[in-house]
């Protein structure tokens, strides 16, 4: 009789801070809707930031009503910073489709947003639906 143990899984998470951009809900044929938004991840010097834009898929209940409470700001093009967790990152591959780089493969880095720790409009702190213990970190 073999060992009924549960699967090991091995997390690999992406914690940061950044700008959401076009938060969006994406139909599917078969199947819901699910929301989406892209993270602009702040790295590098202070005074040099650098950016990596993460295409990420929503995931969990308190970070969707986040985005959600977000979207008129993120859609205003406000400035919409947060700190953020996402998990499952891999790349995918694509082609432009037009401007100077029509015809060439690119690169995307998709994610699931799984948590808004703190967010901020325009530099204004926002209360959140459900503050996270991590606000404090």
């Amino acid at each position: 009789m073999q060992d009924q143990t549960q699967p090991k899984y091995f997390d690999l998470h992406v914690t940061g801070i950044g700008y959401l951009n076009r938060a969006r809900e994406v139909p599917v044929k078969r199947g819901q809707p699910f929301l989406a938004v892209d993270v602009s991840a702040l790295h590098g010097e202070a005074d040099n930031v650098e950016y990596t834009r993460f295409d990420c898929r929503v995931s969990g209940k308190e970070a969707q009503a986040i985005v959600r409470q977000l979207m008129p700001a993120i859609e205003a093009e406000r400035k919409v910073l947060v700190g953020f967790k996402l998990g499952d990152l891999y790349a995918e591959t694509f082609t432009y489709q037009r401007g100077e780089k029509q015809g060439q493969t690119g690169v995307s880095l998709k994610a699931r947003l799984l948590r808004i720790t703190w967010a901020k409009v325009d530099g204004e702190p926002l209360a959140l639906p459900s503050e996270s213990q991590e606000q404090a970190a």
